[in-house]
């Protein structure tokens, strides 16, 4: 095997540095996001109670208007 190389303090300051402001920027667009996905998540699950309810009514309906034996 080959012995590994010197890597240059001016690199390894560097690779860190942009590690760093990743996670700061990161974190920060993460902050941002949150609350809008919360919103969306929200509306989602009003439409989703709001859906379900006219499927069981149409089904209701369905049932309803089905000819039937004891008609």
């Amino acid at each position: 095997m080959v012995p590994p190389v010197a890597v240059s303090p001016l690199i390894k300051t560097a690779r860190y540095s942009a590690l760093i402001a990743g996670i700061v920027f990161g974190k920060r667009r993460y902050d941002e996001l949150k609350p809008i996905a919360a919103e969306e998540r929200r509306i989602e699950e009003e439409e989703k109670k709001v859906r379900e309810e006219q499927e069981k009514i149409a089904k209701a309906l369905a049932e309803a208007s089905e000819e039937s034996i004891l008609k």
